[in-house]
């Protein structure tokens, strides 16, 4: 995968670990001439992400670092599992190494953490898991291509490519046939809406405007259902509110078709990985 952010946040990420001097130890300790060939190892269970991010890393560093990957993004892994092997010379390899497990285990960290969610999805039915809008700044692409990597799917990429119709708007527009109206007159039907509901009151509401998804924010599986139970043609349901795998064995049944998750980006744990000499 291409992304047009990744070079500019791999340059920020190279720049704060080297700064103009590089990596003063390895340059003191190594000669250009000396080379090493090296394992990229998987510590960890879980889904890889970011392959070709790891691989750009050392070719920016040095041209003549050759990667080789043996896995391909989307792979399940296992602790002992040989991703990559990576040559060179000794200095340039070092000095590119932490930057480029950083991405991969941040990217791997949030692919493996949506494909735990997506099997939670499965044991109790076929609901889509969505992610959202909070990502670190700048990793917007990189993070929601690592959802797709899991088996998740993106929810609207930014405030520009969906309409989202949240409380705040819908408070200070007076209603939610207020919002839809003024979005009508602007947009017509060029983008997709959703809005977000908190009462089966505001369900009602936003029944009768001729959307396409009505989002339920933190309500009990209880009203979830019987929100759905309310569902007119094509209208799509989502449950949104601190999901994790435990709400989803919840939510699940519930009838909705996604549910959309915030910690799939914001808040996982990074994939182990290690490079070490062959």
């Amino acid at each position: 995968m291409n992304d047009e952010n990744f070079n500019e946040l791999m340059k920020l990420a190279l720049k704060e670990d080297l700064q103009d001097m590089g990596d003063i130890t390895s340059r003191a300790i190594f000669n250009d001439d000396e080379t090493m060939t090296a394992l990229l190892k998987s510590k960890d269970t879980g889904i890889l992400a970011g392959i070709s991010f790891f691989s750009q890393v050392f070719l920016s560093v040095d041209s003549r670092i050759e990667v080789r990957k043996k896995m391909d993004d989307g792979t399940t892994l296992r602790p002992g599992d040989i991703v990559a092997t990576v040559s060179g010379p000794v200095a340039a390899v070092l000095e590119a190494e932490r930057t480029a497990i950083n991405f991969l285990s941040f990217l791997s960290g949030i692919a493996s953490c949506t494909a735990e969610h997506i099997k939670a999805a499965e044991d109790k039915g076929n609901v889509v898991i969505l992610d959202t809008r909070k990502t670190l700044p700048g990793y917007r692409s990189l993070s929601k291509y690592a959802v797709r990597m899991g088996g998740g799917q993106n929810h609207r990429m930014g405030l520009y490519d969906m309409i989202m119709i949240k409380d705040n708007h819908i408070d200070a527009a007076g209603g939610i046939s207020s919002a839809v109206s003024r979005v009508r007159d602007k947009w017509g039907d060029h983008y997709r809406i959703e809005v977000e509901c908190r009462t089966l009151e505001e369900v009602k509401e936003a029944l009768d405007c001729r959307i396409d998804v009505i989002m339920l924010d933190n309500m009990s599986p209880e009203l979830t259902s019987q929100a759905v139970s309310l569902r007119k043609g094509s209208l799509e349901f989502e449950a949104s509110g601190n999901m994790d795998i435990e709400k989803i064995k919840r939510y699940n049944n519930t009838g909705v078709d996604y549910i959309s998750i915030g910690k799939l980006t914001h808040s996982v744990t990074a994939f182990d990985f290690s490079l070490v000499m062959e």
